[in-house]
């Protein structure tokens, strides 16, 4: 492992920025999740929360983090660890959640992925209380999985002999 200083900066600004946006969406929707709970729920509205916590922490958490995202972001940090370019250092949490240097494949999933949440980010917040809320739960639920694989992931690449998962870097 040939690892550089200024590649362990960025590695360590990659991980880190990217952590901290997610750990910046949790707490901004938290308290909108939590807000709908002064509601009376229908059944209905119950039966939606319960179904769409499952849904997303599968969907988003575990398939979306867990088996994807987590280890790819932990791969590129350490990929950028040992690759540093002043570009990706400076870009770093863009690089390391695939925004650039990535597969052909890669970029076109990071981007249409960013894009279709982008989007829905914007529908949402037409919902009124207590849909509004009933849908943040579920994101929060599944962002907090991704958080945990995440740092399960880097810990991993950091502490493993050989990681093998791939940076999917072009």
């Amino acid at each position: 492992m040939g690892y550089k200083i200024p590649g362990i900066i960025g590695a360590i600004w990659g991980f880190s920025g990217t952590f901290t946006l997610i750990v910046f969406a949790v707490w901004r929707l938290t308290p909108v999740a939590v807000e709908s709970l002064n509601y009376s729920f229908t059944p209905i509205q119950w039966l939606a929360l319960i179904i769409n916590i499952l849904y997303m922490t599968y969907a988003e958490g575990y398939k979306g983090f867990q088996l994807a995202f987590a280890p790819r972001v932990a791969a590129r940090s350490l990929y950028l660890a040992e690759n540093p370019t002043p570009l990706r250092i400076i870009l770093a949490p863009l690089f390391v959640a695939g925004y650039f240097h990535a597969t052909r494949h890669r970029l076109i999933t990071s981007y249409a992925l960013t894009t279709m949440i982008i989007c829905l980010i914007i529908l949402v917040r037409f919902l009124e209380q207590p849909w509004r809320g009933i849908v943040d739960a579920g994101v929060v639920i599944g962002l907090i999985w991704g958080l945990i694989a995440m740092m399960y992931f880097i810990m991993l690449a950091i502490t493993s002999g050989q990681y093998d998962y791939s940076p999917e870097v072009s």
